[in-house]
């Protein structure tokens, strides 16, 4: 595992972070918000408050795993942006999107994006331990569960507008149906507590960590098929009978770092992080050592998602580290050697292609764009170094 983790941090510092680096604009702020197929950059494209957030996260995280100061000079730099441009000093939130300069561009307030604020912030605090970005992550998370969580159908709303109005979910449904609770904003409001509570353990926060893991457990979670439902009515009635091979695998272990960061002894839920590992193993992963996208009623689509690949490396790990399964070793091996062969982009400057056609062509879709930034695929090289190589 050390000499497969070497090559993964190798690939990180000397291949994925400088990509982003490039994307740093010193005139507005932030980053770039483009970077098409060719590999042009888009200087006046707008900026995601998704994105600049991921951004955060990873310079943040690069530099709590490395100790490199210039990632940490990127954080810094980012927490500006987000702070000063993307955060609505009115009405509270981050916007959606701001345009090249930092103006307002769309103002509603997903909990999705907001969620992710709270992970960038809390991961900043981490490594700088500036009360401010503390206390705008505190912020935000009253600001969800006051303004976005519905305490009956213990269930996070979606999409308001800027005033904090709830609107119906465009931005996070597809498939033909507006989802009124989706499977996507709950596990990433888990991921965004769990690090604020490694940043600022609270009573309270670990309470509705144990919430939501029982949520995951009894509503999203079906224990006969052992997969994650998508798509939910405000009653938790599933909308559509849809299969997501990547959520299901990232939602894996990011549920297993709540379980080890709050430190609770629940067998249910160990029970369902293998069961998820071992079921995305038997029924998705293709000879070629990929993982599939999407199963829709007896559909399947075949594209190789960039951060699918990528979270399946984690949650193999993760399940390898529990099970000490070799199988789950040997998945990891083929699809770290399929990602080199297929998902990065071996152009002069390239990154990772958005994905690969079942054809075994790579998609002509942007290489940066407010959905694909450094977040998936950072991520998956900082959880090797730091399980691998610092345990």
């Amino acid at each position: 595992m050390k000499k497969l983790t070497d090559e993964i941090q190798q690939h990180l510092e000397q291949k994925i972070l400088p990509f982003w680096m490039q994307l740093k604009d010193e005139q507005h702020g932030g980053f770039y918000g483009e970077v098409d197929y060719h590999l042009e950059i888009n200087k006046q494209a707008d900026k995601g408050g998704i994105a600049t957030a991921r951004f955060l996260w990873t310079f943040s995280a690069a530099y709590r795993v490395t100790g490199k100061e210039e990632y940490l000079e990127h954080a810094h730099h980012l927490y500006h942006f987000l702070r000063d441009k993307l955060y609505d000093q009115e009405h509270l939130g981050i916007y959606w999107l701001v345009d090249y300069q930092g103006q307002p561009k769309d103002t509603r307030k997903h909990v999705y994006a907001q969620s992710f604020a709270i992970y960038a912030l809390s991961e900043y605090y981490r490594v700088t331990k500036l009360e401010e970005a503390l206390a705008l992550a505190n912020e935000i998370y009253h600001l969800i569960e006051e303004k976005g969580y519905d305490q009956q159908n213990r269930a996070y709303g979606e999409e308001f507008d800027q005033c904090w109005n709830p609107v119906s979910n465009e931005m996070l449904s597809e498939n033909g149906v507006v989802a009124e609770i989706t499977m996507n904003t709950h596990i990433h409001v888990l991921e965004a507590y769990t690090n604020l509570y490694k940043a600022n353990p609270t009573d309270a926060l670990k309470q509705r960590l144990l919430d939501l893991l029982e949520v995951h457990y009894q509503k999203i979670y079906n224990q006969d098929t052992k997969f994650l439902g998508v798509f939910f009515d405000k009653q938790w009635n599933s909308l559509v009978n849809m299969k997501s091979f990547g959520h299901d695998i990232e939602a894996s272990w990011l549920m297993d770092e709540t379980i080890k960061t709050i430190g609770i002894n629940d067998k249910r839920f160990d029970q369902m992080v293998f069961d998820i590992a071992y079921n995305i193993a038997e029924y998705a992963m293709q000879a070629d050592g990929s993982l599939i996208n999407e199963q829709v009623d007896d559909h399947y689509d075949e594209t190789r998602i960039w951060w699918v690949q990528a979270e399946a490396m984690v949650g193999y790990l993760n399940a390898f580290e529990h099970t000490q399964d070799p199988k789950f070793k040997q998945l990891m091996e083929n699809l770290w050697d399929y990602i080199k062969k297929h998902i990065v982009d071996n152009r002069e400057n390239g990154e990772w292609y958005w994905s690969i056609e079942p054809n075994g062509k790579p998609t002509e879709r942007a290489i940066g764009e407010p959905w694909k930034t450094s977040y998936h695929n950072s991520r998956f090289c900082l959880e090797f170094i730091e399980r691998v190589k610092q345990s």
